[in-house]
């Protein structure tokens, strides 16, 4: 496991889950953690088992000195685009923080406006803790609010690929359409949805 680095201040880290699937929103988080209450084992949340990830979200629950997870609906990523919607989940995140940050680092190439500083870390989750620690939020949020969909419609499939892009999900879409959750602004729903 790499060991990440804590910058000094209060420097909240922000990621997303959920930029490429068909269907559901676009999720952040932000974190600033706590140097004096380490977290060991934080690491991108793609190279994390999930049993890891649901250990490492409590621990990030309990011991960061702010958190805030928010999203963008898949109406905003319609209207918006996926970019646009990202990065207002990324907005809302931060602002959802009790404690305001003095900087923000964020995965990526690209960095929402702020009110505070910002820069773009490429592979910030495997490298700064507090990204790591977004990363890791975002996705067990994401995953679960799939969880829940899955549940309202269960024929696409969302327990196993949690709207990405897989041969299931392509056939079950072309089975039963696309639903309300899916984003008629991706190609493949809007070609599935000009089939009709």
């Amino acid at each position: 496991m790499p060991e990440l680095i804590i910058p000094p201040g209060l420097v909240c880290g922000i990621d997303e889950a959920g930029r490429g699937p068909l269907a559901g929103t676009v999720v952040a988080a932000a974190v600033i953690l706590d140097p004096a209450r380490p977290i060991s084992g934080l690491n991108d949340s793609k190279k994390l088992s999930e049993k890891k990830r649901d250990a490492l979200a409590v621990l990030i629950r309990e011991r960061a000195v702010a958190w805030s997870i928010a999203s963008a609906s898949v109406e905003e990523i319609d209207r918006l685009n996926i970019l646009h919607a990202t990065m207002l989940a990324m907005q809302r995140a931060v602002a959802g923080l009790a404690i305001r940050p003095s900087h923000a680092m964020v995965d990526g190439n690209r960095c929402p406006r702020l009110d505070v500083s910002v820069e773009a870390v490429v592979k910030g989750d495997g490298k700064i803790a507090s990204i790591a620690a977004a990363s890791i939020l975002a996705k067990t949020a994401r995953d679960a609010e799939m969880l829940e969909l899955h549940a309202q419609y269960p024929m696409y499939g969302f327990d196993r690929h949690m709207g990405y892009p897989t041969a299931a999900h392509f056939a079950a879409l072309e089975a039963h359409g696309a639903s309300p959750v899916h984003r008629r602004s991706f190609g493949p729903v809007a070609k599935q949805l000009s089939l009709l």
